[in-house]
């Protein structure tokens, strides 16, 4: 069960990744593959946008902090199980 509960913390962790590149490229926001992390992605984002807005230079520091927050709530979580 920890395991399977790591791992899932792993995908949310490499979707967060996945979703800071794109932020970095050109890409196109309707496709199907960007929508789709675009969903997992927001509810992990969204709250720390909505405390912290993003620097006058454009840098949004957001992702940092889910990064941030995401670790935490893994070590609490496989703590709690084990």
């Amino acid at each position: 069960m920890v395991t399977l509960i790591d791992f899932l913390f792993q995908l949310l962790t490499l979707a967060l990744l996945v979703r800071v590149v794109l932020s970095w490229i050109p890409h196109n926001p309707y496709n199907e593959v960007i929508l789709w992390l675009y969903r997992i992605t927001d509810p992990l984002i969204r709250p720390f946008q909505q405390l912290i807005p993003p620097l006058n230079i454009g840098v949004d520091l957001s992702p940092l902090w889910a990064f941030f927050a995401l670790g935490i709530l893994r070590k609490l979580v496989i703590w709690l199980l084990t």
